[in-house]
């Protein structure tokens, strides 16, 4: 299980590990609703090194980035499920909308985002690899987005509801003895 840490905790905890040569992938997201496409890309970011990070935005940053009706699930809930995954090492909780001071005081070895980013648009790329690292976008797991899932609740659930008005337009159900 990977430890929730502050900033301050994980910079040292990272110094340490470096000094016993081990290389450090960061990655971030808001991962309000886990789902398998986060498991299989955070998988895949954590066999490009030996400690998988990763930023985990804040609630009042998912809210900006993603309007008043996220996230669903509160920051430390978001915590509790992504440091539960056995491949995550580290996680921490940064509040901008990017995580580029993030990425500069923790200056991995390694940073990684979804496919829908080109390498060199990735927010702190220019840090990673002015001290020779590398910068990945690894393929999306298609057909899972938190966007998507989030739409096609809402849109069963409406079903749901609309099904029921129907029933109560039309009476009390007929019962069979």
């Amino acid at each position: 299980m990977a430890t929730v840490l502050t900033l301050p905790a994980l910079k040292r905890r990272l110094t340490a590990l470096r000094r016993k040569g081990q290389r450090i992938v960061f990655t971030n997201g808001c991962f309000d609703l886990i789902h398998p496409g986060h498991v299989r890309y955070l998988r895949a970011a954590k066999r490009l090194g030996d400690v998988l990070v990763v930023g985990l935005n804040s609630d009042a940053s998912v809210r900006h980035l993603k309007g008043p009706a996220r996230p669903l699930v509160r920051q430390r809930g978001r915590c509790e499920v992504i440091a539960a995954l056995d491949m995550v090492d580290y996680v921490t909780v940064f509040g901008e909308d990017t995580p580029y001071k993030l990425i500069r005081q923790l200056q991995p070895d390694v940073l990684v985002k979804g496919g829908d980013w080109k390498p060199d648009q990735i927010v702190g790329a220019d840090i990673v690899r002015a001290r020779g690292g590398v910068v990945r976008a690894l393929r999306f797991a298609r057909g899972y987005s938190t966007t998507q899932l989030v739409k096609r609740i809402a849109e069963k659930q409406s079903t749901v509801e609309r099904s029921k008005s129907k029933e109560l337009r039309c009476g009390s159900p007929t019962f069979r003895l």
